[in-house]
């Protein structure tokens, strides 16, 4: 089917995107370019969470009121992702009429196999993974999530039959082994299930913020039960168009939620009838200068200013390429600079600057007829397939420093004084596996790659675009 869909979750907006959220929109972000280039009909779908209980607290340490706090926050994400060069094709705020009307209609389903009933809820619940905990999960007494000890309540709720689904799960993950990645991630899921299911509380009565229960007005949906509907939203569900995109190619999640995205998720749509997501890929967690990120030490910040003067394009760059897609990281300010300076300005941006100012000098910019590139992207494209970000962008570093080879081997400067032919040729050659490593670029660093294209347009070198990465 020629057609990719790509998601992130919806984002909490109880506070400012970090540079832990911009992780997870950068690498769909990647997946949807290089899928745009394959000639693929793509959606890539992120979007804001607005009903959760951690919003109301939110709005009200903001002293303001719940709905114009999720105005504010959801305009403040959304220009956060564009001031990112985020090219996302649909931005879903679960407060949406259009959001609601596929909640609802995702609930007749289930309620039409018989997967809903009214029951009596009691137990600990999380504020901050908006999620009940059993007490055997409990670490003295806290979450071991947020380290913070969790509400007990006891309310009348409306359920899903989970129960229901542990074999049916089983056999699907059994039939489809690529549907949880990584494989850490993929027995952590197997294990839990086999654990045993229970059935979970999909509405609640005491939270007053939310979509509210079709039919029961004292109800308003569990967030997790909103939240994962959104994926169906960005489809255009209920109208039978969303097929033609659906089902999700790739969920990309934190490892925090995999249980919502893999055992939830997943069993809400085969009650409904519904198709389920083809690959669910966990990543890890990632520290800054050896720090938890975290609001209270400071280091919680904007993924645009973390960036700085390096640019954004920079921060990616670093991103992919020092955390491999799946594992656990660490951004160091000091690496960022090392990467930087190595890879980017030294490596690429003198690399097309040496070339750039060779064919000004003695070609007067003209560069001519371009021969066929000696650049090959097998490798890159298998990466890709492989959800292998890090060794498809390792691909094209083995180009870039292959051609600074080729030119130090070569020396063009020494072979324009005698052999003018021949020095064309090697241009030409540089040229033309430059234009096709922007090719190959342009996933990664967007920005960069039309700055290449730009420098040699039309077979003429174009000095105006100017460096790349300014030291």
């Amino acid at each position: 089917m020629n057609k990719f869909f790509v998601a992130t979750p919806t984002y909490y907006i109880n506070d400012k995107p970090h540079i832990g959220h911009a992780y997870s929109t950068f690498v769909a972000d990647v997946i949807a370019r290089y899928y745009r280039q394959q000639g693929k009909a793509v959606l890539f779908s992120t979007g804001v969470d607005e009903n959760a209980q951690k919003t109301v607290n939110a709005a009200e340490a903001a002293g303001e009121d719940t709905a114009v706090y999720t105005k504010e926050m959801s305009k403040l994400w959304e220009s956060t992702w564009k001031r990112a060069g985020i090219d996302y094709d649909v931005f879903t705020r679960t407060t949406s009429a259009k959001h609601k009307k596929a909640v609802y209609e995702l609930i007749k389903r289930v309620e039409a196999s018989g997967d809903l009933y009214k029951d009596t809820y009691e137990g600990f619940y999380c504020v901050g993974c908006e999620a009940f905990i059993k007490e055997k999960e409990l670490v003295d007494g806290l979450c071991p999530t947020h380290q913070k000890k969790p509400e007990w309540i006891k309310e009348e709720n409306y359920f899903f039959r989970l129960s229901k689904y542990q074999k049916p799960l089983l056999d699907y993950i059994d039939q489809h082994p690529g549907f949880i990645q990584p494989k850490a991630r993929h027995n952590e899921v197997v294990s839990f299930i086999k654990q045993g299911l229970q059935d979970f509380s999909v509405s609640r009565s005491t939270q007053k913020w939310g979509i509210t229960w079709p039919g029961d007005n004292k109800q308003v949906v569990y967030v997790w039960f909103d939240a994962l509907a959104n994926y169906l939203t960005a489809a255009d569900f209920p109208d039978e168009s969303y097929k033609k995109l659906w089902p999700v190619d790739l969920h990309i999640v934190g490892k925090d939620i995999i249980r919502f995205h893999c055992v939830y998720w997943p069993a809400i749509l085969l009650s409904a009838g519904i198709e389920l997501p083809k690959t669910v890929f966990a990543h890890g967690f990632f520290t800054i200068d050896g720090q938890k990120i975290s609001k209270s030490l400071g280091n919680a910040v904007d993924p645009v200013d973390l960036a700085g003067d390096f640019g954004v394009d920079a921060l990616r760059n670093y991103l992919i390429a020092e955390i491999p897609f799946g594992e656990d990281g660490e951004f160091s300010h000091k690496r960022f600079e090392a990467v930087y300076n190595s890879n980017l300005a030294n490596s690429l941006g003198n690399l097309v600057q040496r070339v750039a100012v060779l064919a000004t000098k003695h070609l007067d910019g003209k560069i001519g007829r371009l021969p066929k590139t000696s650049v090959n992207s097998d490798n890159y494209d298998k990466a890709f397939s492989e959800i292998k970000l890090t060794l498809a962008l390792e691909e094209v570093w083995k180009y870039v420093h292959k051609l600074n080879l080729f030119l130090q081997e070569k020396q063009p400067w020494e072979v324009v004084k005698t052999d003018r032919n021949k020095f064309e040729a090697i241009i030409g050659q540089s040229v033309a596996d430059l234009l096709e490593i922007a090719s190959l670029l342009e996933p990664f660093l967007p920005e960069t790659s039309e700055k290449i294209k730009k420098t040699f347009a039309n077979s003429k070198v174009h000095v105006e675009v100017g460096l790349l990465f300014p030291k």
